[in-house]
């Protein structure tokens, strides 16, 4: 059985091992998205995951869905973000920024206009606005000519990541967001190249990927899917022509690594696009799934993964890896903290070191 624990090289990075701290909105960012001096601590303390994925961040003013989430549009947002990098490498960590363009899933009362998608189709539920929670509206359909300017919004928050000294980006194409809206054939009902086949309804995000990575290079690229999760409102009935459709255009990449979820997937499209992408595969078990230390050496050894990401886990147990590989008891996370808030439930849980 592979070890979990030993160290595992991603491009020209070495992990000091196979674990990976998930993507998790904590909303503890300003009210202008710039990281915090507690977001670097928060992730220092987490620099025992062989890679950290930080929480969704916003390309773009427009791209956010939930207040006091961070982006990487700005110059002091870099200025955050570079505090977080510097944190994290002072403890050895290797953390990426994931990239995430909400789409539809925000409200006008987070972004003061209408949100924008592949096309103007209402998600059903509610969004937490600042003030509540509110219905979804019905999104601004993004015009053709309108949609390389979207692109050039993840390549410009790739080139600040990096000037942030962040180790790469994760493109966020997964849960329900903008760039899965294009690929879901609910979200997506357009009539022009970018819809209507799964090849037209996968173009937009391979057209994302193949200008970040022109931008920055393939090993500081990594993308998260999740096909047939239906987070969000996320509805697919084609899933697997259109995530082949993607792989065929990402493969040509040299992506980092491919952050797949695994959810209710009778269609077995998870698996063919473990088995299909020529590279780093991490498997994450999705928000229900089991994240012990048997399942994730279980995933790498049978389910075509090398690295396995753990969300909630995280959260609670800043030592999680030392937790894991002492079979020591895990703390149990506090959900009433989980979204906003100060430091409680945040950077004060406690260490095996701590509690010694």
């Amino acid at each position: 059985m592979t070890d979990i624990f030993s160290g595992y090289r991603l491009g020209d990075l070495v992990l000091s091992n196979r674990i990976v701290m998930a993507p998790m909105t904590r909303n503890r960012a300003t009210a202008d998205g710039a990281p915090t001096p507690s977001m670097a601590t928060y992730y220092a303390q987490r620099a025992g995951a062989g890679l950290i994925v930080t929480e969704g961040t916003q390309p773009s003013a427009v791209g956010q869905g939930y207040p006091h989430t961070p982006g990487l549009h700005t110059d002091e947002q870099v200025e955050g973000w570079r505090a977080v990098a510097d944190a994290v490498h002072a403890e050895g960590g290797v953390v990426f920024a994931q990239l995430m363009h909400a789409g539809r899933i925000s409200h006008p009362k987070v972004i003061g206009t209408t949100p924008v998608a592949p096309s103007a189709v209402r998600p059903a539920g509610e969004v937490f606005t600042g003030e509540g929670t509110d219905p979804f509206e019905t999104p601004r359909a993004l015009e053709t000519g309108e949609l390389p300017s979207v692109v050039e919004e993840f390549v410009d928050a790739s080139r600040r990541a990096v000037a942030a000294g962040l180790d790469g980006v994760e493109l966020h194409a997964a849960n329900g967001y903008l760039l899965q809206q294009f690929l879901a054939d609910g979200s997506n009902h357009r009539t022009d190249a970018y819809g209507g086949t799964p090849e037209n309804r996968a173009r937009f995000v391979v057209e994302v990927a193949q200008a970040v990575v022109a931008a920055i290079g393939a090993d500081r690229v990594g993308i998260r899917v999740s096909p047939n999760v239906d987070f969000n409102d996320n509805a697919e009935t084609e899933a697997a022509e259109t995530y082949a459709a993607l792989l065929d255009g990402l493969k040509p990449l040299g992506l980092a690594y491919l952050h797949v979820i695994d959810g209710a997937d009778e269609e077995g499209v998870s698996r063919a696009l473990r088995e299909g992408f020529q590279g780093t595969v991490i498997v994450n078990t999705g928000f229900g799934g089991p994240s012990d230390l048997d399942t994730a050496e279980r995933t790498i050894d049978t389910s075509g993964g090398d690295l396995f990401s753990i969300g909630r886990a995280f959260i609670a147990n800043p030592d999680l890896v030392e937790r894991l590989r002492s079979s020591a008891p895990l703390n149990v996370p506090d959900g009433d903290t989980f979204y906003g808030g100060d430091d409680r439930g945040y950077t004060d849980y406690p260490t095996l070191q701590r509690t010694a």
